[in-house]
């Protein structure tokens, strides 16, 4: 026989019937119409009320979040491996770094890092470079000069008044 949309049965067993309550005691679901015996629940609308739950069962269900979490931005840490594949005379900005897929923001900050490896001459313009980097650009005939990060605002020089 062709299963057509004509002849479809659905499976035995995979349609109930709803379970009609509160419809007498003889149904075997009257009197409290299986929500038990008073309380929130049983009563009509009851369960829209319970979503609201005091502070201490909200803070409960989170999860525990040990250690401390920084808001100050992080620089990003570029190897100077990376440097190895640009031209000679080169100058090596944020900016660059973000259009040539290095950052995934143009607006990071940078750190030089790691050391040894040959690279070209280049001009390397970034908010922080370890002494390694700093070492092997310069070694190369390279120039690094540290860009100001917005993030750490100078501390005034003038005391502060007592109060």
């Amino acid at each position: 026989m062709s299963l057509e949309l004509h002849n479809l049965k659905s499976s035995r067993g995979s349609r109930r019937s709803k379970k009609r309550l509160g419809r007498g005691n003889a149904s075997g679901h009257g009197t409290t119409a299986t929500r038990g015996t008073k309380g929130q629940r049983a009563r009509q609308g009851g369960r829209r009320g319970l979503i609201q739950l005091g502070v201490k069962h909200f803070i409960s269900r989170l999860p525990k979040m040990r250690g401390f979490a920084s808001f100050k931005s992080q620089p990003r840490a570029v190897p100077i491996a990376v440097l190895t594949k640009f031209a000679p005379g080169t100058v090596v900005t944020p900016e660059f770094l973000y259009h040539r897929g290095v950052l995934a923001r143009a607006d990071d900050l940078v750190k030089l890092i790691g050391g040894g490896g040959k690279l070209p001459k280049l001009t390397v313009k970034v908010h922080a470079a370890s002494q390694g980097a700093r070492a092997a650009v310069e070694k190369a005939g390279g120039t690094v000069e540290i860009l100001p990060s917005l993030d750490f605002k100078k501390q005034s020089s003038k005391p502060r008044p007592k109060a």
